[in-house]
């Protein structure tokens, strides 16, 4: 069977459609599952401008579904695949509400704290719904939520989810690093682990301000001394000492 979505029976007005040659200006004709199309008139290859990238933002037969993605396309499929990571999360987490609002706060500022920096949004966030998902094995295996054992179960565990929806090989080698030790930071630091750490701190001293409360003084302390980023400090200030 064929993916309905490629299927020309199902196609409606429009699927078939013309676009101008970003290089010469002559018209080019598109079917709505083309990739690139080459220009009769210039020879100049280009993308689909109307490109429904719908499923193949994270199933792993896309390729073979619609063909070789451009470089741009992969790109931006790293890029989407976030919200599928999400979901999974969920997912994995089951009834866990207690993980998965953790998990949705860290993502929340890490992409402001991403944004402000300009690190790799897809690695970032992509960490920071992952970053404890080891956290039920550690209880399992370990009878304890100790870092050392988030860290040690969970690049395992967050290795399949992402294969699983198709992410790159590198995207997967870096979030499973920072993942493996996302509370000890190395000496020398990449961006994205400084702004998953940085947000992921926040979450946690804003969390434990619920449960035992600290004094402004050493709340000030935390935010001066312990944040890797310019921006996460900032953030910090503002959530924690507002």
């Amino acid at each position: 069977m064929k993916c309905p979505g490629q299927d020309s029976r199902y196609w409606k007005p429009g699927a078939i459609f013309e676009a101008d040659c970003p290089e010469c200006g002559k018209i080019v004709e598109f079917f709505k599952d083309d990739t690139t199309r080459k220009c009769p008139h210039c020879g100049h290859r280009f993308t689909n401008p109307k490109l429904d990238f719908g499923c193949a933002a994270y199933c792993k037969f896309a390729d073979q579904c619609i063909g070789t993605l451009p470089a741009e396309m992969l790109a931006k499929r790293d890029d989407l695949l976030k919200d599928r990571i999400a979901i999974d999360m969920k997912k994995y987490f089951n009834k866990d509400f207690k993980r998965i609002g953790h998990a949705s706060r860290v993502a929340r500022y890490a992409e402001k704290i991403g944004m402000a920096e300009g690190g790799d949004m897809a690695v970032i966030l992509a960490s920071a719904y992952l970053h404890d998902i080891g956290i039920h094995e550690a209880e399992r295996k370990h009878q304890s939520t100790a870092s050392v054992y988030q860290e040690q179960e969970g690049p395992a565990i967050a290795r399949s989810i992402m294969e699983n929806l198709g992410a790159s090989a590198p995207l997967i080698d870096e979030v499973c690093d920072i993942i493996a030790h996302h509370h000890h930071p190395r000496q020398e630091e990449t961006l994205n682990f400084k702004v998953l750490y940085d947000a992921d701190l926040i979450a946690n001293v804003e969390e434990k301000q619920k449960e035992r409360p600290s004094s402004h003084e050493q709340l000030e302390r935390i935010v001066s001394r312990c944040f890797l980023t310019e921006s996460g400090r900032k953030t910090a200030e503002k959530i924690l000492l507002s």
